[in-house]
């Protein structure tokens, strides 16, 4: 699926679908994922296709739109047309982004006017002394953040950065990525807690790692196309709280879906969906990876992977 926009470094996202008996459910770990990490994504796509859903406590959800690394003017206009009064935006994409941020954070702000809230994301690249300048600089040219999230890589970091800004710090990575998330001591080191059910093994599992956090939670995509996304919703549905817009607008980053009702924010907001909308069988052959190779790479992971989660739950 094309990328309308470089996004996570990558221009084109790759995954599989699959059926089983309660619907549809996608398989769409990063190629650079190990096998192991990889079978967290699998549990997710096993409980979208075999398991109901649990019972939700919202019909919609409020919805945060997603600005890349681009430039000041396409910024601006992603968001003055998206309809959200939240916008996270990507930052610290290359070595020496900062004022490249700083500007695309300020047309941000223009396009939502005061009343709208700025979150950043800055995938844990920075060290402590960068993110504690960098997070200064933002915040002013935000007007004031929402919050910073993932601005470095480890928990002490996180809460070295969080002990000397006055910005809320988010975790993500740190959780998700865990050799346990349900025992990762978060609440020290950040103010919020961003929760993606696609890796972390599905929406129960989620839900347990989202009360284990003890924390504010948003929930954020994986970067699915709408039949994965909508286990995310399902998700933020059945989330017992949730204060803060969800980072799940993340279809309108793709030149086009697996679906024809495509899950795209309608003024500032997503439906619950009770189950994963089917794909078009046009649009599954239209976006078919062209590559042989690349579909045999894909078809052998999955069977690895398969095998690893296999044997997870044979201990």
């Amino acid at each position: 699926m094309p990328m309308r926009s470089k996004f996570r470094g990558i221009t084109v996202r790759e995954g599989i679908v699959l059926h089983g008996p309660r619907g549809w459910g996608e398989f769409c770990p990063f190629p650079e994922y190990d096998d192991h990490e990889a079978a967290n994504w699998l549990a997710t796509t096993v409980e979208q296709v075999g398991a109901d859903r649990p019972e939700p406590v919202r019909d919609r959800i409020p919805i945060n739109c997603t600005v890349p690394a681009i430039a000041p003017d396409r910024a601006y206009d992603l968001v003055a047309g998206s309809g959200c009064r939240t916008a996270k935006v990507k930052v610290a994409d290359h070595p020496g982004a900062l004022p490249e941020d700083l500007a695309r954070v300020e047309a941000v702000r223009s396009a939502l006017g005061p009343g709208g809230a700025i979150r950043v994301d800055a995938n844990a690249v920075w060290d402590v002394d960068t993110a504690v300048r960098s997070i200064r600089e933002l915040d002013r040219a935000a007007g004031g953040l929402e919050y910073v999230e993932q601005p470095c890589r480890t928990i002490g970091e996180l809460a070295g950065v969080r002990r000397k800004v006055d910005v809320p710090i988010a975790a993500d990575e740190s959780i998700r990525r865990a050799e346990d998330p349900l025992r990762v001591a978060v609440a020290g080191a950040a103010d919020v807690a961003v929760i993606k059910c696609t890796p972390l093994g599905g929406v129960r599992r989620a839900l347990e790692v989202a009360a284990a956090a003890g924390l504010p939670c948003v929930i954020s995509s994986a970067l699915e196309t709408s039949i994965g996304l909508s286990a995310q919703l399902a998700l933020a549905g059945a989330l017992p709280e949730l204060e803060h817009a969800c980072g799940l607008g993340t279809v309108t980053l793709f030149e086009g879906d697996l679906v024809a009702d495509s899950l795209r924010p309608v003024d500032g907001y997503l439906p619950v969906p009770r189950t994963a909308p089917s794909p078009e069988p046009a649009l599954l052959e239209k976006y078919r990876h062209p590559d042989p190779e690349r579909r045999a790479w894909w078809t052998e992971r999955l069977t690895r992977v398969w095998e690893v989660l296999d044997r997870r739950h044979g201990e």
